[in-house]
């Protein structure tokens, strides 16, 4: 068991090792657009809210 363990965790390391990191610049560009998009999002589903309860209010 633990040398299933020791071989598993060797084949992690020699995996990561092939892994193409990003830039910081990459992920601070990355993470702007993710929270830009998500802003936009909130904005159209905020907006879609404000007049859906608008109009549901007008018939009540």
């Amino acid at each position: 068991m633990f040398q299933k363990l020791a071989n598993y965790l060797k084949e992690t390391r020699l995996e990561m090792k092939k892994v193409n990191w990003p830039t910081r610049a990459e992920t601070l560009r990355y993470t702007a657009t993710v929270i830009l998009v998500s802003l936009g999002v909130a904005a159209v589903l905020g907006a879609f809210d404000f007049i859906f309860t608008s109009i549901l209010q007008t018939f009540i």
